[in-house]
C-alpha cells in the first residue's frame, strides 16, 4: 500500500490519490473548500488502513461524502467503516444495484456469487450517468462504463482532463469481464467504453489498480489487443477469472486449511457458474486444481500437507 501525492502525479491540487495493494481498489479523495469526498473505499480487510489513510489526509476536517465506480467487493468494502467513523457522510452509488443495496440483498450484489465479504453499509443518493459531480472544487462528469461490470461509472474532469477510470482502464489491460462469464455479453459493452474513454482524450487516468499514468493511447491499444484476443478465446478469459477469483481468496485468507479451502471452491457459486458454462466436460476439482498448479509454479501460492497459502 503506498500513497501518491497529487502534485507527483500532476493532478488538480485538491486530489490525493491513495494506490493500495491487492486487494483493495485504489481510493481518491476530494479536499474542496467547502466538502470532502472519497472515490471508492477499498476491501473490507483493508478498512482499518482506509481509515488511517483518510484521517491522516483530512486532519481534522470531516469527510462528506463517500462514491463508488461500482459495487465490486475491493472498491466498497470499507464503506461501512468510514460511515462508522464519519456518520454524516452522504454515500452514492451508480443506480443499477441501489435496490440490492436498500434491502441488502447479497445475492443481487456479487459479493455472495465470488465468496467474497462486504459489510453492510447505507445508501442516500444515485452517481447518476449523464451528471456531474463538484468534486474538490471542480466539475466532474460521470459516464456509464459497463464491461467489467454493467453499472460501472467513470469520472472525467475537463479542464485538468482527468479520468477515474475504475477498473474500465489500467495502465495494462482491465478488469475481468464478469457480465460475459455468466452468459450476459459484455465484450462490447467494453469496447464501446474504450471508445467513450478515447473519445474523452483524458490527459491522466487514475486506474482502479495500479499507479497514475498518462501514456492513454498506449494503455487503449494494449486494452483493445487484449479484449480482441478475449473475444477470439472467452475460454481463456473464463480461465483467467477463476485464476483472479482463486487469487483473490488467497490475498484475503493468507494461510488455510485445505479442507476449507476445497470447501469454498465447491461453494462459490461464480466458480460454478464459469465451470458449467465453460468447462462442463471437466470435474470442477480438477480445474481448479490444475489452476492452482498454475499459481503454484508462478510463485502465487504454496500448498503443504495440510495448508494453502498464499505467496
Amino acid at each position: 500500500m503506498s500513497e501518491r501525492s497529487s502534485a507527483s502525479a500532476g493532478l488538480p491540487a485538491n486530489v490525493v490519490v491513495f494506490e493500495r495493494g491487492w486487494l483493495s481498489s485504489n481510493n481518491v479523495l476530494f479536499l474542496g473548500r467547502d466538502e470532502t469526498a472519497l472515490v471508492d473505499t477499498g476491501y473490507s480487510t483493508h478498512a482499518e488502513q482506509t481509515l488511517a489513510l483518510v484521517e491522516s489526509a483530512l486532519a481534522d476536517r470531516p469527510l462528506d461524502l463517500i462514491l463508488n465506480t461500482h459495487l465490486h467487493s475491493d472498491h466498497c468494502g470499507g464503506n461501512a467503516a468510514l460511515q462508522a467513523r464519519y456518520p454524516k457522510a452522504r454515500t452514492e452509488v451508480p443506480p443499477g444495484e441501489a435496490g440490492f443495496v436498500r434491502r441488502w440483498d447479497e445475492r443481487g450484489l456479487s459479493f455472495a456469487a465470488t465468496g467474497q465479504t462486504c459489510p453492510r453499509f447505507q445508501l442516500t443518493g444515485l452517481l447518476q450517468p449523464g451528471t456531474e459531480r463538484l468534486l474538490g472544487d471542480l466539475a466532474w462528469q460521470v459516464h456509464a462504463a459497463p464491461g467489467h461490470d454493467p453499472h460501472s461509472v467513470i469520472l472525467f474532469e475537463p479542464v485538468s482532463r482527468t479520468l477515474i477510470s475504475a477498473d474500465a482502464l489500467w495502465e495494462n489491460g482491465f478488469g475481468v469481464a464478469f457480465p460475459e462469464l455468466s452468459g450476459e455479453p459484455s465484450f462490447g459493452e467494453m469496447a464501446a467504453t474504450l471508445d467513450l474513454i478515447a473519445t474523452l482524450a483524458p490527459r491522466q487516468v487514475i486506474p482502479g489498480h495500479g499507479s497514475v499514468f498518462g501514456d492513454v493511447d498506449k494503455s487503449l491499444s494494449i486494452a483493445r489487443r487484449r479484449l480482441d484476443g478475449l473475444r477470439r478465446d472467452p475460454v481463456k478469459h473464463a480461465r483467467h477469472a477463476i485464476k483472479v477469483l482463486m487469487k483473490f481468496k488467497l490475498l484475503e485468507m493468507q494461510s488455510v486449511g485445505i479442507e476449507q479451502w476445497e470447501g469454498w471452491l465447491r461453494g462459490t457459486p461464480y466458480l460454478s457458474t464459469i465451470h458449467a458454462r465453460f468447462f462442463g466436460d471437466v470435474a470442477l476439482n480438477q480445474l481448479t486444481g490444475d489452476i492452482f498448479g498454475e499459481l503454484v509454479a508462478a510463485g502465487a501460492a504454496s500448498v503443504d500437507h495440510s495448508f494453502v497459502r498464499n505467496v
